[in-house]
């Protein structure tokens, strides 16, 4: 190597250890070890803690390339045409990643493949020291056979590759598929590797091994990665019953529960009972009208600050129309942005999903969980499970008296909105404001509640 090689070399790696310099995550792995699955969820994670990040799946690239899949043949380590396209369409993934990360502002992008050769992983390296990202790589090491047979079965026979094949069939190809790329596999190595930042994920997070993580970013993805499993399970999200303060039109307070909002809290007990969940642990925030609604299921539960509702600040208890009188201001730079307003001695929704990320991350740990929470808390924590955007986010209809069931898929979530026949106020504003607050409402019914359609995967 030149001493000009050189100069240019310690340049683009100080480029590289800048502060603020965007991240390449990447993918590593045999095929059906869940990569997609953590991508998708990493991506949902760091979207919702505002790190603008976006997915880049090259098999979407091959498919797109490729319109019609014909078998495992195309994955032979010795079919050169097949090489050939997997190359192109990992090239053109990162052009768009260099895209997206120095031109259109994205922070982190995700690189989907299997980069299971440590020549394939100096090319993505070598892209990133060239374009001055960082790099941290994430391997799924799995030798488990029925999870890697669940994962086919659940993931993989409804990709478009095998939109005309019988279950058997898929199968049998995918499995072929998996003993294409097994020869020239080569995992990360603690020695060889030493100096790549990564996580390496063992048996569906049985085990970790983390190496050289060098920021804050990668602190928040090993901590995340370590905290996500997937356990069949469901998470019921629900507001308080109506309250006092609900009845009147006014915001936050502390307000117990109206005669409506007992008989929910009664209706909330037989429902919980109906669905006969081992194990179901509750959670309310520290404010009377959640603690009253979840001492009627007459099972314990446990208190969480970070579940409280967003503080008003100076408005809290007033209805929208004494805001709009004495705040004019505030009342329209909120309706501008909602989500990054913040009431004055009070909170913004961006406030609150800071707030509330212990509560995800323990909501990931857990299985089945009951929250009974706030409006503007459940936005917020529906947002996440359902990948809704910041705009999107302080619009969500959250509506009294009704449980959303939420199941996590393998790249979605699946939601039941369950009304329980008890009618209340009607708290929601629509953007721009519709209608007036305090409106009585009949309960909703599945059709009335237009954003809880889970993403597609």
């Amino acid at each position: 190597m030149s001493f000009v090689q050189s100069i240019k070399r310690v340049f683009l790696s100080l480029t590289v250890c800048m502060t603020n310099c965007p991240t390449l995550i990447v993918t590593v792995g045999l095929p059906a070890r869940g990569k997609t699955y953590i991508s998708k969820k990493l991506t949902r994670y760091l979207n919702w803690i505002g790190v603008p990040t976006k997915e880049f799946n090259v098999g979407q690239y091959r498919r797109e390339c490729l319109k019609i899949y014909r078998s495992f043949e195309f994955f032979r380590p010795d079919n050169e045409e097949g090489l050939r396209i997997r190359r192109q369409c990992a090239l053109a993934a990162l052009n768009d990643v260099r895209q997206y990360l120095s031109v259109e502002g994205g922070q982190v992008a995700v690189f989907d493949a299997t980069n299971t050769t440590r020549e394939r992983r100096g090319t993505i390296v070598k892209f990133a020291e060239q374009n001055g990202f960082k790099v941290f790589f994430v391997e799924s090491v799995c030798e488990d056979p029925d999870v890697i047979a669940q994962n086919i079965v659940q993931v993989k026979l409804d990709s478009p590759d095998y939109l005309h094949c019988n279950t058997e069939e898929a199968v049998e190809d995918f499995m072929k598929r998996i003993k294409c790329y097994e020869s020239s596999y080569q995992p990360l190595d603690e020695v060889l590797d030493r100096d790549l930042s990564y996580i390496k994920i063992m048996d569906v997070g049985c085990r970790y091994l983390v190496n050289r993580v060098l920021d804050h970013i990668q602190s928040r993805i090993v901590y995340y990665l370590m905290n996500i499993h997937i356990t069949p399970r469901s998470i019921y999200l629900c507001r308080h019953g109506e309250s006092d303060l609900n009845i009147k039109g006014r915001i936050g307070g502390d307000s117990g529960l109206s005669a409506r909002g007992k008989e929910y809290a009664k209706s909330l007990r037989k429902f919980i009972q109906e669905q006969k969940i081992n194990d179901l642990k509750v959670w309310t925030s520290q404010m009377k009208r959640t603690i009253q609604t979840a001492e009627c299921l007459e099972v314990p539960y446990e208190q969480w600050k970070s579940l409280n509702e967003i503080d008003a600040g100076v408005c809290e208890e007033m209805r929208y129309e004494e805001i709009q009188e004495h705040f004019p201001l505030e009342f329209a730079l909120r309706d501008q942005d909602k989500y990054r307003y913040r009431y004055p001695k009070g909170e913004s929704y961006e406030d609150l999903v800071q707030r509330l990320e212990p509560v995800i991350m323990e909501l990931e740990r857990q299985e089945n969980v009951l929250v009974v929470c706030h409006q503007a808390v459940m936005r917020c924590l529906l947002a996440y499970f359902l990948d809704k955007t910041a705009d999107e986010l302080p619009y969500l209809k959250c509506p009294l008296h009704t449980v959303l069931k939420l199941t996590p898929m393998a790249y979605g979530c699946k939601v039941e909105s369950v009304c329980l026949g008890v009618d209340s106020v009607n708290t929601h504003r629509d953007r721009p404001e519709v209608g007036v607050p305090g409106s009585t409402q009949k309960c909703p019914s599945v059709d009335d509640v237009d954003n809880f359609s889970p993403p597609q995967g």
